[in-house]
């Protein structure tokens, strides 16, 4: 195996056997795989352990801890050293199919798009890992053989249910892990391509304000508006935002009232916090919990106050930026480089299951195709709003990066 001469002999395999792989993609395409439709997403799971059976992975279902979701898939092709590499996708997307069907929304080719629910996110990230493998195992027989592969594909990454990630954790901690990949979508421009080293944490916010109801026109004075109270809190939260420090607080919903009326005594909101750092992350959770208890509208009549309670529901740490996603970067740059790309890190807003099992399991993330508008379902003729879609252009390339860096990684080329 020579370092010189395997790109082209990869490129040219992962070039004939394109129209093969788009097939994949459009078989898993066409299921509707919606976080909250276990069948269909169980139905995908199938189909993917029955590609990879072909090279040799054993497939085991794991039903998700919310009962109601799907299962999740571990696929394993155990080898012959202990070295360990995890490849990590997931099943669901957050289209239900009424919402598929109302924007009529499936495969559709448009010269170097394909567009449908998934082609980015990530349904293109499973067939880049299958790309992968197959050509490792027909040209690099040798080192695929003597890894452990275990394919982990989440069930419900959509709806960040948080169990898959200590499934990712009991399968692959160890020291003979060398990495986790994660085949989440990676930006590509010309020849710069982008891996994510680093994602933000999540915290999610329940905030409720009470006041007294009152007649809106008889005994107005007597009331304290809960909505109101809302409205000064969410002011402070919203005030919470710093983009030079990469804080971001977004108040999502907010309800409140029955009737016009009468002076409404409640009203609830959620929202949710994301920042980078951990210490950025601690500091502005207790920031939003300090307004607490912390009232702003009285009654003119006898200064009865409002009150204001804010609960941390859930959150995510932040996947911070870290030595041993550092040392995985530096691979694939460096791997890039002798391809005449250039790698760049990105650090993304959005979580991924990497979020969950970074700290116990070195990790990257972004090794799949490039494309847009993911989570994106409308399109507008005046073309203000456009669909999900992959670029057929990104899966060559994306794939002769992570598997020439794969073998990089195993030290393949050494003297």
């Amino acid at each position: 195996m020579n370092r010189k001469t395997l790109p082209a002999v990869l490129q040219a395999h992962f070039e004939t056997n394109l129209p093969n792989y788009l097939d994949m993609l459009h078989q898993m395409v066409d299921i509707n795989s919606f976080t909250a439709y276990a069948a269909g997403v169980n139905e995908l799971g199938q189909l993917t352990a029955e590609l990879f059976a072909k090279l040799g992975f054993e497939a085991e279902f794991v039903q998700s801890a919310i009962a109601h979701y799907g299962k999740h898939l571990v696929l394993t092709r155990n080898g012959r050293t202990n070295q360990t590499i995890g490849l990590v996708s997931h099943l669901d997307t957050v289209f239900p199919a009424e919402e598929e069907a109302r924007n009529n929304f499936h495969w559709r080719e448009d010269g170097d798009r394909i567009y449908g629910p998934g082609t980015v996110d990530i349904k293109g990230g499973t067939v880049l890992i299958y790309m992968m493998l197959e050509a490792l195992q027909q040209h690099a027989p040798q080192q695929f053989e003597a890894v452990n592969w275990v394919i982990l594909v989440d069930a419900s990454e959509e709806a960040e249910a948080e169990d898959f990630g200590q499934l990712c954790i009991e399968r692959l901690e160890g020291p003979d892990t060398l990495a986790c990949l994660i085949f989440e979508g990676g930006s590509k421009v010309d020849d710069t391509y982008q891996v994510v080293v680093a994602r933000k944490g999540m915290a999610i916010f329940q905030v409720k304000t009470e006041g007294r109801a009152a007649h809106a026109g008889s005994y107005h004075p007597q009331g304290v508006n809960a909505v109101v109270q809302m409205a000064h809190t969410i002011l402070k939260l919203a005030a919470l935002t710093d983009y030079e420090r990469q804080i971001t607080v977004n108040v999502g919903t907010m309800r409140g009232g029955v009737v016009t009326n009468r002076v409404p005594h409640e009203a609830e909101s959620w929202l949710e916090m994301r920042t980078f750092r951990p210490d950025t992350f601690a500091e502005t959770v207790a920031n939003i919990l300090a307004l607490n208890g912390q009232p702003d509208v009285r009654s003119s009549v006898d200064g009865y106050a409002s009150a204001v309670d804010i609960n941390l529901y859930r959150q995510t740490p932040p996947w911070a930026r870290n030595e041993a996603t550092d040392r995985l970067f530096s691979v694939w740059q460096q791997t890039g480089q002798a391809l005449g790309f250039t790698v760049l890190p990105e650090e993304r807003g959005g979580l991924s299951d990497g979020n969950h099992f970074w700290q116990r399991v070195p990790a990257l993330d972004g090794l799949g195709p490039s494309g847009v508008n993911a989570h994106c379902s409308e399109r507008s003729e005046d073309g203000s709003k456009d669909q999900e879609y992959v670029m057929v252009s990104s899966f060559v390339p994306k794939a002769t990066l992570n598997t020439m860096a794969v073998l990089n990684l195993l030290g393949a080329f050494d003297g």
